[in-house]
């Protein structure tokens, strides 16, 4: 992990905003896998070709890791949501939304003069509207906001969350959500 003042005080401010925790990494540390792909085209999530941010239409994998590799780091988030048993998937659903709106509150973090530029991605899809315009067959509403998630890039969030010290799992009855904005500084 990193250990630079400025990712430090990025990191700070982000378990200030509400994630339980966060680190920062160089993007050589992450682990790339184009077989997440099959698990989006299973469509476990219900996503695949309903959203714009998600397989197929978020663009190609290998396209999309190459993209990864061109930012220096990544500031890795973890935000938990405890459940009443694993079958609470209203909990669930709350929590994401949690994590979904630090997700959006961190944006104004990673604006201004400091970054070439930055992507930030989040867990398990887009989530910003409650249906996809894609569905519709119209245009993103939101394409400056919408975010896709880790593993349409093809981010092992298992991988990634050893390497950042995180737990995966964090007990029973917890759930856990990943987001990680990637940047380069000026």
């Amino acid at each position: 992990m990193v250990t630079d003042s400025f990712d430090e005080k990025l990191a700070e401010e982000v378990m200030k905003q509400g994630a339980h925790r966060a680190a920062v990494l160089p993007v050589s540390e992450i682990t790339l896998e184009a077989e997440f792909r099959r698990l989006c085209e299973s469509n476990a999530c219900g996503n695949y070709g309903r959203c714009w941010m998600c397989p197929p239409d978020a663009g190609d994998i290998e396209t999309l890791m190459q993209e990864i590799g061109t930012y220096d780091k990544a500031l890795v988030y973890q935000t938990i949501g405890t459940l009443e048993d694993s079958y609470d998937v209203e909990g669930m659903e709350a929590a994401a939304g949690i994590h979904n709106s630090l997700s959006q509150r961190l944006r104004t973090l990673f604006k201004g003069d400091d970054f070439a530029k930055v992507l930030h991605l989040g867990a398990g899809g887009c989530r910003l509207c409650p249906v996809c315009a894609k569905v519709d067959s119209l245009p993103c509403r939101h394409p400056d906001l919408a975010i896709s998630s880790l593993e349409t890039y093809g981010i092992n969030v298992s991988k990634l969350a050893a390497a950042c010290g995180m737990r995966y799992i964090n007990g029973q009855n917890t759930v856990t959500y990943f987001g990680a904005v990637f940047y380069s500084t000026k």
